[in-house]
C-alpha cells in the first residue's frame, strides 16, 4: 500500500484553506515512529482550529488534524508494543504539528502511546477522548483536594461540549448536586436529562454588579470558558472550595483580587490533559475503564471521515453538542 486516506488541510494561495479528504502518500509519515492503524478518532476545538489554518495550533501546511486516535499497531521500530496490540494516542503534538487522528494511519513515538485498557473498546476509547481524559483528570484533582458529594453544589460550565457533558455525567455517577452554566438556553430539556439540577444562564450569571466577592453558593467547579466567568465562579465558592479550571474558550484573562483566595480559602487548579506525564494519563484511563465506566451513547455520535469537515465547521461556528466519534477504519 503506497497511499491512505486523511482529512487534508491545505493553504491555497489567496490565503485560504481547504479541508477534504485526500489520498496521502505512506512517505509523508516518518518511518522511524511506532505505524498505527486508526480505528476511531474524534473531532475537538483543537481540531476545527487546526483545520481552518490556525497558526497557532499548526505552524505548517498542509497538515491533517486529529488529536486523538486509536487503532492497532502495525509496525513499532522501538518494540515497545506487539504488531496487532490495541493502543491510544491523546494530545502531545499529534493532530498539532504532527500529521493526526483524521487519517487512516497514524506514526507517533512510542512514548506518547497508551495501552487501550481491558475491558474499553476502541469506540469508547473515542467517545472519551481527549474531552473525557480532561474531566477525569478535572474530577481527580477536585477529589484529590478533598471535595465530596455532601459538601454542595458542583458547577460546571461549557455543560454542551464535550468536557462539560462527561464532567455532568462523571460527576453524577458520584452522586453529587449539579448547576451548569450555559450560554445554549434551548438545551435546558436536555441537560436536565444527562443529570444537571439547576441550569443557569450565562448572561443571567454575568449580569450581577461585579463585587470583591460574591454569595456563597458553590462547593466547586469544573471550568472549561475561562474569563468573567471563571472569575465570578472563584469569587462564589463555598470556604474552601476549589475549581479544576480547564479551558479559555471564553478568554485567557482572569480579571480578579486576591480576595477569595485570602479570605474565603479558595483553591484554582489547574487542569492540562495533553501534555500530561503517560503514567498520569493511564490512570486516569483506567479510572474510565472501571470504577467511572458509564455510557456516553447519549452524547455521542459516530461520522464517517467524508462528513468530518462538515462537523469540525459546526464546532467552530459554535453549534456543535456532545461528541462526535469518527470512524476510520469500517
Amino acid at each position: 500500500m503506497d497511499f491512505f486516506n486523511a482529512l487534508w488541510t491545505s493553504e491555497l494561495p489567496d490565503g485560504r484553506f481547504e479541508t477534504s479528504i485526500q489520498s496521502i502518500p505512506f512517505d509523508t509519515l516518518p518511518s522511524d515512529r511506532v505505524l498505527i492503524q486508526v480505528i476511531y478518532s474524534s473531532l475537538n476545538y483543537k481540531d476545527a482550529l487546526s483545520a481552518n489554518g490556525h497558526k497557532g495550533i499548526t505552524r505548517d501546511f498542509p497538515h491533517i488534524p486529529g488529536i486523538d486516535a486509536v487503532g492497532k499497531v502495525m509496525f513499532d521500530p522501538s518494540q515497545t508494543f506487539a504488531v496487532g496490540q490495541e493502543v491510544i494516542v491523546t494530545g502531545f503534538d499529534l493532530g498539532m504539528n504532527t500529521h493526526g487522528g483524521l487519517a487512516e494511519f497514524i506514526a507517533v513515538p512510542a512514548n506518547w502511546i497508551i495501552q487501550l485498557p481491558h475491558g474499553m473498546s476502541a469506540l469508547q476509547a473515542m467517545q472519551w477522548g481527549t474531552a473525557g481524559l480532561t474531566a477525569g483528570m478535572a474530577l481527580s484533582a477536585l477529589w484529590h483536594q478533598g471535595l465530596r458529594p455532601q459538601q454542595g453544589e458542583i458547577v460546571v460550565t461549557g455543560a454542551t461540549g464535550g468536557v462539560g457533558m462527561i464532567s455532568i455525567l462523571l460527576l453524577k455517577h458520584l452522586g453529587f448536586q449539579l448547576a451548569a452554566i450555559t450560554g445554549k438556553m434551548d438545551q435546558y430539556e436536555f441537560l436536565k436529562q444527562i443529570g444537571v439540577d439547576r441550569i443557569i444562564d450565562r448572561e443571567e450569571f454575568l449580569s450581577e454588579k461585579p463585587r470583591a466577592l460574591y454569595a456563597m453558593q458553590f462547593a466547586g467547579a469544573i471550568d472549561v470558558v475561562g474569563g468573567e466567568v471563571l472569575t465570578k465562579i472563584i469569587k462564589s465558592l463555598h470556604f474552601g472550595g476549589s475549581v479544576a479550571a480547564c479551558g479559555m474558550a471564553s478568554s485567557v484573562d482572569l480579571p480578579l483580587q486576591i480576595y477569595p483566595f485570602i479570605l474565603r480559602g479558595a483553591n484554582l487548579l489547574g487542569i492540562y490533559s495533553a501534555d500530561s506525564p503517560l503514567e498520569k494519563k493511564q490512570e486516569i484511563w483506567d479510572k474510565l475503564a472501571h470504577v467511572w465506566n458509564i455510557p456516553l451513547d447519549a452524547i455521542s455520535r459516530t461520522i464517517t471521515l467524508a462528513e468530518a469537515p462538515a462537523f469540525l465547521a459546526k464546532i467552530r461556528e459554535g453549534s456543535h453538542i456532545g461528541r462526535t466519534v469518527v470512524q476510520i477504519k469500517p
